[in-house]
């Protein structure tokens, strides 16, 4: 599954991660990132270096038949500003990557949620505790469809004690085709 990421920021919205697979996917798109970024700086290193190279004998020639330095082509070329903004590009890209794989926090995916939070599990209510439970059971994922099974509670029950659990902040819902995986936060 691939899915964009978005997020609003002063009313504008921003996309923020290129693509995200289900697991490690921005983490692995950012060790790309970074690659690509130093393979391009390592090149346009070698193309400065025969840039300025040129120039160097352009301006050396220029000087040997006593011309103004003015009329040198190495003087009136744009390409070592070209070169200066691709260097920029590669660091804001390898910046990208290095944030995408270091920094930025990975969401796990439902097959491998992360540890949960320690929750008092006392000041939960009894139907609560028992969905509670049985998402914690299932290494912090569950099926809500497979909640209404165990529980032998009707939809309507099951939907409202998530609501709960998910006002307090301590699950999170996410659809799945006909039915919500429900998540431990």
């Amino acid at each position: 599954m691939v899915r964009s990421l978005f997020f609003v920021a002063g009313g504008a919205p921003w996309l923020i991660g290129v693509t995200e697979m289900a697991v490690g996917g921005s983490r692995l798109l950012g060790y790309g990132l970074v690659a690509f970024s130093l393979l391009l700086i390592v090149s346009l290193v070698v193309v400065k270096a025969d840039v300025d190279r040129q120039s160097a004998y352009l301006c050396e020639l220029t000087n040997r038949n006593a011309l103004d330095m003015k009329s040198c082509p190495a003087h009136s070329s744009n390409v070592s500003w070209f070169i200066s903004a691709a260097f920029v590009f590669a660091a804001v890209i390898c910046s990208f990557g290095a944030y995408l794989s270091f920094v930025r926090k990975h969401k796990e995916s439902p097959e491998g949620v992360a540890e949960a939070r320690v929750v008092d599990e006392s000041k939960l209510g009894d139907e609560e505790r028992v969905v509670y439970g049985l998402i914690k059971a299932g290494s912090g994922s569950k099926y809500q469809s497979d909640m209404i099974k165990e529980t032998g509670w009707s939809k309507v029950k099951v939907t409202r004690v998530l609501d709960r659990l998910e006002s307090r902040g301590l699950v999170e819902r996410r659809r799945r085709g006909m039915t919500n995986i429900i998540l431990l936060k």
